[in-house]
């Protein structure tokens, strides 16, 4: 089994290793929400051998249910215990399994679920990759943090008086996940000063790529695909 970070969008950023294995890999694995295509696979694309066998792993529920609820935790949890099985099917018969992952394999990807349930009984092998956020202070020209900077990676599905503590002690931080809750977001980056170093990237490094300051962007829709920047860096050498 072997879990290959495909970067986060721009088919250029996939290291040498994650092509190679592509093309020899017996199978692919690669998740999606159920009707939507694989934007892991659509990375790929011009890497894949003719004739792969193909595994989509396809999530029941995303942003329907809340994510702290039974239902949610019961329906996810059940998916990735048939997915580990679907994957390990393809390894006894022999099969080498590549599973796709966006970004890195191992920084906030739906292939970590299938690691803790199949590294402890199959040989695993881990390629890394681009992470969206790198990807996407390199797209919008942002030096991030240096020297003593403290940096720190959020969900924004905090609830918004801890990501107003988080930001306080940060001199930088990247937001990620932020779907709805863009708004709560800029308000408490609002409140700890940070608004107005504070960068809105969607889609980053892909052909839909869009970047600006946060304060220019005036509504609260934002897609999952999407993150914002807060620099460090304030006092620069």
């Amino acid at each position: 089994m072997i879990g290959v970070g495909v970067g986060p969008g721009d088919p250029e950023l996939l290291t040498l290793k994650a092509a190679r294995t592509l093309a020899e890999a017996d199978v692919v694995a690669h998740f999606a929400k159920a009707g939507n295509a694989s934007n892991a696979r659509k990375i790929v694309e011009g890497c894949m051998r003719a004739g792969v066998v193909e595994l989509p792993l396809l999530y029941p529920v995303t942003t329907e249910l809340p994510t702290d609820g039974t239902a949610y935790r019961d329906s996810i949890g059940q998916f990735y215990d048939q997915s580990a099985a679907a994957v390990a099917r393809h390894l006894d018969a022999g099969r080498t399994v590549a599973i796709l992952s966006e970004g890195d394999p191992l920084f906030y990807g739906s292939y970590m679920h299938l690691h803790v349930r199949l590294s402890p009984h199959y040989r695993t092998d881990i390629i890394p990759g681009v992470t969206g956020m790198s990807g996407c202070w390199s797209s919008a020209n942002a030096p991030m943090a240096q020297g003593d900077d403290v940096f720190m990676v959020l969900p924004a599905t905090l609830p918004e008086p801890e990501l107003e503590r988080r930001f306080a002690d940060a001199d930088a931080a990247v937001v990620m996940k932020l779907g709805r809750h863009l708004g709560k977001v800029r308000r408490a980056l609002g409140r700890t000063g940070r608004l107005a170093r504070a960068v809105y990237v969607e889609r980053g490094t892909t052909a839909d790529a869009v970047t600006m300051p946060l304060e220019q962007k005036r509504d609260d829709t934002a897609p999952y695909f999407s993150v914002i920047l807060v620099p460090g860096w304030e006092k620069r050498s």
